[in-house]
């Protein structure tokens, strides 16, 4: 279950990528993993620095994937993001955001929210 569970992850992250990418993103890191937080992908729009988080839900029982997105993971999500800044210091004066590629369904359909939250709302 729990490998089964890992590899929809990879896929599902691949194909938000690819979305991504196809709409113009370029891929800096992908899977950063600091202690406290981890960054599914990093990419860049222009000169700003996009943090993505890619959540899947394979039903909306619950709220979509985006509202698994709370107070809580928004924290470790900038932690890991200040972490990142810190290990890429020509990034420093770079506009950052957040963003969130939330899939849903079998197959998993995509859906991109721009700017999903800011450090205030966290």
């Amino acid at each position: 279950m729990a490998a089964e569970r890992a590899q929809r992850g990879a896929a599902v992250e691949t194909a938000a990528e690819a979305h991504l990418q196809q709409a113009g993103l370029r891929t800096r890191a992908r899977n950063v993993r600091y202690r406290g937080g981890e960054l599914d992908l990093v990419m860049d729009e222009g000169t700003t620095v996009v943090f993505v988080e890619v959540r899947y839900r394979a039903r909306q029982d619950f709220g979509g994937a985006a509202a698994s997105v709370d107070a809580h993971k928004c924290r470790r999500l900038v932690h890991a993001a200040q972490c990142f800044l810190q290990d890429h210091p020509a990034l420093a004066d770079a506009p950052c955001r957040f963003d969130v590629v939330e899939a849903s369904g079998e197959p998993p359909q995509l859906h991109w929210l721009r700017d999903a939250f800011r450090l205030d709302d966290c």
